[in-house]
């Protein structure tokens, strides 16, 4: 989000955000500056400083009115309470709105969600829905019952250059980049790889390394050590980005199991350095991946045993989808840019839609 809005302030538009979010440095709550766009922080003294407001509405109302702009896109989660807040405060304002969803809703959201319906603007004509992936898009769908587009997030393509690929045939890398935590799904992550290697040994050992902390860790290196995988399986801990395209130079695929991904920075940037992904078919990462392609998108856990297995074992299949993954994948700024704006010019032109 906050990408997004550098990207579009750069590109000549004039751009603010308000958030919820307290500010780090002098200005807790107030008018505050991120050095490219302007940011008015309505944020309020709650415990752990989490992202909500008791009043809003009314102080994102009060901003809207002030500051007068042709459109606003609005950016949720899962549970969103400031989210939905401004999303009512636009109605009212009457100014054009285009709402991103960023997650999966899944089943447990549901009846909130099915509330939302009648309490926000969700068919007002100049109110368009999208969501980060078309897989997300069709769970929107399905719970509003609104038309909902495609809106992609992007990364700047230029800080993952694509790395040079020298295989070792007797070693597997891989890499995965993910929080440690439950619904990102670590631990049927290291089975999957631990299937893998037995059935890889001993004609070829495989290396893994799993960048990223998180509530899960104690956890997941217990599961490590329960298949006796220490010496092969290392968790780095966090890197910032240089350390982990260090990661991505010499690594042979990228693997994940979760299935609550909406889209998958993590994959794309792996991906945008040229390495293939091997993904659970659940995600958003349809968006830039072509299955059996530039990476595999399995359908469940054992399949991401079986594409590991399959394209170890087999070089000429490997080294064509590391030809394919050599190619640069899209999803810049620029093609979000379109995609976002198109959706600017339907929310303001009243062309957004209702559905029965």
């Amino acid at each position: 989000m906050g990408a997004l809005a550098r990207s579009q302030s750069a590109a000549g538009h004039d751009v603010c955000v308000i958030t919820a979010t307290p500010g780090a440095g002098t200005v807790r709550s107030g008018r505050d500056s991120d050095g490219a766009v302007t940011v008015f922080r309505v944020a309020a003294h709650v415990p752990g400083d989490l992202p909500v407001h008791p009043r809003a509405g009314r102080r994102t109302g009060q901003l809207l009115r002030s500051w007068q702009p042709d459109v606003v896109h609005v950016h949720t989660g899962v549970v969103s309470p400031f989210a939905w807040s401004a999303l009512r405060a636009t109605a009212q304002a009457k100014v054009p709105r285009v709402v991103t969803v960023h997650s999966i809703w899944g089943p447990l959201a549901q009846p909130g969600h099915r509330l939302l319906v009648s309490a926000l603007p969700w068919r007002d004509d100049h109110t368009v829905v999208t969501a980060v992936s078309s897989v997300a898009a069709e769970i929107v769908h399905r719970q509003l019952r609104v038309p909902v587009g495609v809106i992609p997030n992007g990364i700047d393509a230029s800080l993952w250059p694509l790395r040079e690929w020298q295989p070792d045939p007797d070693v597997l890398q891989l890499v995965s980049v993910l929080r440690l935590a439950p619904r990102k799904r670590a631990v049927p992550l290291i089975d999957a790889i631990v299937a893998a290697t037995a059935r890889l040994s001993p004609t070829k050992d495989v290396v893994t390394h799993i960048i990223g902390d998180g509530p899960a860790r104690a956890i997941v290196q217990r599961r490590i050590d329960h298949h006796g995988m220490g010496e092969s399986i290392r968790l780095t801990g966090r890197l910032d980005r240089r350390g982990i395209q260090r990661e991505f130079a010499h690594s042979d695929l990228f693997v994940q199991a979760s299935v609550r991904e909406s889209f998958g920075i993590a994959a794309l940037e792996a991906r945008a350095s040229g390495v293939p992904v091997i993904v659970r078919s659940q995600t958003g990462a349809g968006e830039f991946l072509t299955d059996g392609l530039d990476g595999i998108l399995a359908n469940d856990d054992l399949g991401i045993t079986e594409a590991i297995v399959a394209l170890a074992s087999d070089n000429v299949r490997m080294a064509a989808v590391q030809a394919h993954a050599a190619v640069p994948p899209g999803c810049d700024w620029e093609q979000v840019h379109a995609a976002a704006h198109a959706a600017y010019d339907q929310a303001i032109c009243g062309s957004g839609g209702t559905m029965k």
